[in-house]
């Protein structure tokens, strides 16, 4: 049998995020579950050599959320999963731009990061969930990735602040924003407010870093129990220093 290895991240409210691997996809450089309620989503991510002639770093990163998730067969007379829908395309790139970064300058080895919806609790939004098993993925990918990074939501529910709120919790809250980080910094804010003050923007970023260091700090115990494979060699291909100093 396939031993698992697992890690948890206390959220506050007596929410948990659970990390796993070991079992599922086994041919990836990296592959990570993570459960948060009922919703569970799978990443993983596999790094290649890279194409000669590019210029720029091939990051790809996918995320669905097929019909199966919810327990559903699409219906209608196409009965198959059709293109990302606009929320599926937004969730990818909340993913992608906290992750892009952290990557050498000069990197330009294809890399791939695929997040799957196995399980939808109708109540627990799976983008943010996605967000923190891609980057445990990488964790253990051995790439030259620069993290950790963890992703919550922030809402406000009663005047407290509440991460990862439920669907429900979000409808009478004033914040709905999400913040990713390093367990040293924030990296990412992105959401919307209901005229809130500055001053309480900047309290529920705080807020939320203090989640993010928990959830940084799950995917490294994770890494600790089941090993991350041998740091990649590369290149890096970075412009002339000439010519940089000259623009």
């Amino acid at each position: 049998m396939q031993r698992a290895f697992y890690a948890t991240a206390d959220l506050g409210n007596g929410k948990t995020i659970t990390l796993e691997t070991g079992k599922l996809a086994k041919q990836a450089h990296g592959a990570v579950v993570a459960k948060l309620g009922d919703t569970m989503v799978l990443a993983t991510a596999v790094v290649d050599s890279p194409r000669p002639g590019l210029n720029f770093f091939p990051l790809t990163v996918e995320y669905r959320e097929k019909f199966a998730a919810g327990g559903k067969i699409p219906g209608g007379f196409i009965k198959r999963e059709g293109r990302p829908s606009d929320k599926e395309i937004l969730s990818a790139r909340l993913i992608d731009r906290c992750i892009r970064p952290l990557f050498p300058d000069g990197f330009k080895n294809e890399t791939q990061i695929i997040c799957n919806v196995l399980s939808a609790d109708p109540e627990v939004d799976s983008d943010v969930v996605a967000g923190c098993a891609a980057s445990a993925a990488l964790m253990l990918s051995g790439a030259p990735y620069g993290g950790p990074v963890g992703e919550v939501r922030v809402g406000r529910v009663d005047g407290e602040f509440v991460i990862n709120p439920t669907k429900t919790e979000l409808e009478t809250s004033d914040f709905n924003l999400i913040v990713a980080g390093k367990a040293e910094s924030i990296m990412m804010v992105e959401g919307e407010l209901d005229e809130v003050s500055e001053e309480d923007v900047v309290a529920a970023i705080e807020f939320a870093h203090a989640a993010i260091k928990n959830i940084c700090e799950a995917q490294q115990q994770l890494i600790a129990e089941a090993g991350a494979r041998d740091p990649m060699s590369y290149d890096v291909d970075t412009p002339d220093e000439a010519l940089v100093e000259k623009v």
